[in-house]
């Protein structure tokens, strides 16, 4: 059964105004319907190490024919990207945050370890699909704090789940329906912290074109740029 959605994507990467490596990755096949972000943690190099034994374990994937089966897919592959990283010889710590939409018919799949994150603007309304796992993050599910805040907080920087941290890696997956114009950005920390959710609201908001991406990391890099910035924006519209 074909697919009754077409999608367009902008994407790229920066390695910002302080960091001396480029520690994030990404990855793209419009054709396969995958979409993803890594962002890797660890320093002297390792984080560059683990985000690309992430891509490298995602790059022979082939969509199915449900959205289930493809999240089952990707979620292997990334245990397997999980046990790669810890098998790294030399000590230290090796590991990655990872975010991937996944785009089957009239579905859309998510899936998730860390901080990096998946957003969807729908109708001019932005919603943040997935959920940090941090400590900053337990206080804003208890309504203490908002979003904003919560990622501006120190215990933002200390993840729960990640690629390569623990021998058993925790992954969360959602599905959602796919509606023609909807929008998504998968991005790393060092995007969204130099912003707003309105900021990127209204940056996602404008004509899809070459520069929709480009602008937010010139913004998050106007803004500070204390990360590593990577971001995907995906475009879905209906098939001719």
């Amino acid at each position: 059964m074909p697919d009754p959605f077409s999608t367009c994507t902008r994407h790229g990467t920066h390695i910002g105004h302080i960091r001396r490596i480029n520690e994030d990755a990404l990855f793209v096949n419009e054709r396969e319907g995958l979409w993803l972000v890594a962002d890797g943690i660890g320093g002297h190099g390792n984080g560059e190490k683990a985000s690309g034994i992430v891509v490298e374990h995602v790059e022979s994937y082939r969509q199915s024919d449900s959205i289930e089966k493809c999240l089952a897919d990707i979620e292997a592959r990334l245990l397997q990207a999980n046990e790669a990283c810890r098998s790294i010889p030399g000590g230290g710590t090796l590991g990655t945050t990872v975010a991937a939409l996944l785009v089957c018919q009239s579905e859309a799949g998510f899936l998730w370890a860390g901080d990096s994150r998946t957003y969807r603007l729908r109708d001019g309304d932005l919603t943040l699909v997935t959920e940090d796992h941090n400590l900053a993050q337990e206080r804003c599910r208890r309504g203490e704090i908002s979003q904003d805040a919560a990622q501006r907080l120190p215990s933002a920087n200390v993840l729960t789940r990640a690629v390569g941290i623990h021998k058993d890696l925790r992954l969360e997956a959602h599905v959602a329906e796919i509606v023609a114009g909807d929008r998504y950005l998968i991005s790393t920390d060092g995007l969204y912290k130099e912003l707003t959710l309105e900021t990127i609201r209204q940056m996602l908001s404008g004509p899809f074109n070459d520069q929709i991406l480009q602008a937010l990391i010139d913004e998050a890099l106007n803004r500070g740029g204390r990360d590593n910035i990577t971001g995907i924006v995906v475009d879905v519209g209906e098939q001719p």
